[in-house]
């Protein structure tokens, strides 16, 4: 009987709790003889203490960090992350050299291609083959060569693929992606000891697809722990910032590893942008359909198009219009996350997220606030006063810290220190830090 408790106490975030488990993994063959259990029982305890003890040396060096605002580590640093970009640049950083030296994955290798070890890696939710390619990859550090080592557990399935390959088209019913799940978990805890002693806190998938979170809801019992990466991280439909992960939603072309990206040599002056705000794309749910009723067509200023016309309707030319724009409009879709928010990041141009219930990637470590312009949805109508309301002082502060962002949301295959792959395994690092199993 395994239990899951709060100590209370707060580690390195605000809203990052500590959270205890007791595991208590009865073997599944009750024919083993006792002493086997009792040896078996002996070397699972031994080795998650030795998991708890890197772990907790990982908790303290970031603590001091924190505290002292400087950083311990046993290479050259090529990157320290310092700056107004980030809550606390310290911690972060630490926290970056901890992941970086201890943390190994598991990646399950049962299940078989298109579903499992496989996953879309071009356009929208391409961010989920660009993952599971990362770990799959033998060359990858994060890569635990043993599940004895592993400090988290990840479970390759691709909720697009599913999508694209057991739903015939007009059937919406999620029970074939969570019998999926569902059956997978099942094989995995009756073959390995690894999910049933952390009731799956340590284990963790990626999915960008609108219905990933859709996974957890067949067996709230069996979900309740997993670590969920999802672009469709809205907390009014069940995400748990403390336990899940906001991942980032990235359109990728076929020729490229990402929309263009340019430097501030390449780009117009942030004071001589003239358009003030920027949107282009389709009225996908009740976000667009009030943008569209306020701003469309309506106002040179606040340029709002449901579609670029015919003789501009190609990438090029949106990609330069976000160029020349100051603000770009970030509105939730189907749902909350909105491949802008990069676009916006890699062109220059302030993302002004427009959403409610979003939880924006990286938010334990980045300050969005500086770089960024949140409006409810409440607040459509007051768009151009809300922007205009913002001094020009403000607003080329806002850019120049869009400038230093861009790191964070560059894919490299490779992985690269501090690029969108790390930083989504760092989000998953500190999900996995701030849970503690006791044997």
């Amino acid at each position: 009987m395994k239990s899951i408790e709060c100590n209370g106490s707060l580690l390195l975030y605000p809203f990052l709790l500590l959270i205890v488990i007791s595991s208590q993994y009865i073997p599944f063959s009750p024919f083993s003889p006792a002493f086997s259990i009792h040896n078996n029982q002996i070397n699972r305890r031994s080795n998650i203490s030795r998991i708890e003890e890197s772990l907790g040396r990982a908790r303290a060096a970031i603590r001091t960090a924190s505290q002292t605002h400087r950083f311990v580590s046993l290479k050259n640093q090529s990157f320290i992350p310092r700056g107004l970009i980030y809550k606390n640049p310290y911690a972060f950083h630490q926290s970056h050299i901890e992941m970086e030296k201890r943390f190994k994955i598991w990646v399950y290798k049962e299940g078989e291609p298109p579903l499992f070890h496989n996953g879309p890696s071009k356009q929208i939710y391409s961010i989920e083959g660009q993952f599971i390619g990362e770990l799959e990859d033998e060359d990858s550090p994060f890569i635990a060569h043993n599940p004895d080592e592993a400090l988290a557990f990840f479970l390759p399935i691709s909720v697009a693929k599913i999508v694209q390959n057991l739903y015939p088209t007009g059937y919406y019913h999620r029970d074939r992606l969570q019998r999926v799940f569902t059956d997978y978990v099942y094989v995995l805890s009756n073959k390995y000891q690894y999910w049933n002693r952390s009731s799956g806190a340590d284990h963790f998938f990626v999915g960008c697809h609108d219905w990933a979170p859709f996974v957890s809801q067949a067996n709230l019992k069996l979900f309740g722990n997993m670590i969920r990466v999802l672009c469709n991280a809205n907390t009014s439909e069940g995400f748990q910032p403390s336990r899940d992960v906001s991942l980032v939603e990235i359109n990728i072309p076929y020729n490229s590893l990402g929309p263009p990206l340019l430097d501030q040599s390449q780009l117009p002056p942030p004071i001589n942008r003239s358009i003030l705000a920027f949107f282009a794309g389709g009225p996908h749910g009740i976000v667009r359909e009030t943008l569209f009723e306020y701003w469309k067509e309506k106002d040179k200023d606040i340029q709002v198009h449901e579609y670029l016309s015919k003789d501009t309707n190609n990438h090029s030319t949106y990609f330069e219009i976000m160029r020349k724009t100051k603000y770009c409009l970030c509105p939730s879709g189907y749902e909350v996350a909105s491949p802008r928010v990069v676009e916006s990041i890699y062109s220059g141009c302030v993302p002004v997220i427009i959403s409610d219930g979003y939880v924006l990637p990286f938010s334990e470590v980045l300050d969005w606030e500086q770089f960024s312009v949140y409006i409810p949805v409440a607040k459509i109508p007051k768009i151009k006063e809300i922007l205009e309301g913002i001094s020009i002082d403000e607003y080329l502060k806002k850019q120049n810290l869009v400038m230093e962002v861009q790191r964070h949301f560059v894919l490299h295959r490779p992985a690269q220190p501090f690029d969108l792959l790390y930083m989504i395994l760092h989000s998953v690092w500190l999900r996995r830090l701030n849970i503690r199993i006791s044997f």
